[in-house]
């Protein structure tokens, strides 16, 4: 069995410059971290190599420094990273960042599974796995919080649903994007960290994909444009409120209210 984990590398402070020209964050000198949501893809995609064997690929999509977290990948006991990055792909919406991500699995080669956090805590939008699946042309399911069985190329799932969970089988090639539920995330490996250290990453750059017409990437590919972007401004604003509990919950009550919260 062929996985692939899609993994992103994100921001590690809510303090971010961005761009007011293009209106995307600018990350370089910035503290980056992981997206905590692929933690969880990366934890299912090895506990499914300990059952039922297989390889396991990570792919990401970034700048050079993005590197890092690939070797945090290797350190958690992937087999192979894959590092996607030109500068035609820079800005990318979600649209453009999953086509990038189709052409290189596409890449990659033969994959019978591609597994993908729930959403990335930079964009929040959780579109980037079903588009990715779209683009690759096979199944996907989201919200996935157990995996079943794995067994004649077909994986047996749950997803939580809005009102009530299904229980699906879904025949590979295929794509998941797994809850932070389905398991607890194992910690980097101190002895892999050194066993890792010389392990090559690939890159693969615009001239590699099937499709390198840079006008379907990046800024130029995205059909989604930024109006307006903008830190919030932080205030050292408070209020005191004493009395009973009562009390309390009625001016509280009254403040929602009052700003149409409620």
């Amino acid at each position: 069995m062929k996985i692939v984990v899609c993994i992103k590398q994100v921001p590690d402070t809510t303090k971010v410059d961005i761009d007011e020209k293009t209106g995307v964050l600018k990350r370089e000198g910035s503290e980056t971290k992981m997206n905590p949501y692929d933690l969880y893809a990366l934890e299912t995609a090895l506990r499914l190599r300990e059952e039922y064997g297989g390889e396991i690929t990570a792919l990401t999509m970034g700048p050079p420094q993005a590197e890092t977290i690939l070797q945090e990948a290797y350190m958690m006991g992937v087999d192979s990273c894959v590092l996607l990055t030109d500068r035609a792909f820079a800005g990318a919406d979600v649209l453009a960042t999953s086509y990038a991500l189709a052409g290189a699995i596409q890449k990659i080669g033969t994959v019978d599974l591609v597994i993908c956090g729930k959403q990335t805590t930079d964009g929040d939008t959780a579109q980037v796995g079903a588009e990715v699946a779209e683009f690759l042309d096979v199944p996907h399911v989201a919200n996935v919080d157990e995996i079943i069985s794995c067994e004649n190329a077909v994986i047996r799932v749950t997803t939580e649903l809005a009102e009530s969970r299904q229980t699906l089988d879904v025949s590979f090639p295929c794509l998941l994007t797994v809850e932070k539920d389905i398991h607890i995330p194992r910690l980097p490996s101190y002895r892999k960290k050194l066993d890792c250290q010389s392990r090559p990453v690939k890159t693969i750059g615009l001239n590699d994909l099937r499709d390198n017409d840079p006008t379907h990437y990046g800024l130029n590919g995205s059909p989604t444009q930024v109006q307006k972007i903008y830190t919030p401004e932080a205030t050292g604003e408070k209020i005191n409120v004493t009395g009973s509990g009562d009390e309390i919950a009625v001016y509280l009550y009254q403040k929602l209210k009052e700003l149409k919260f409620i």
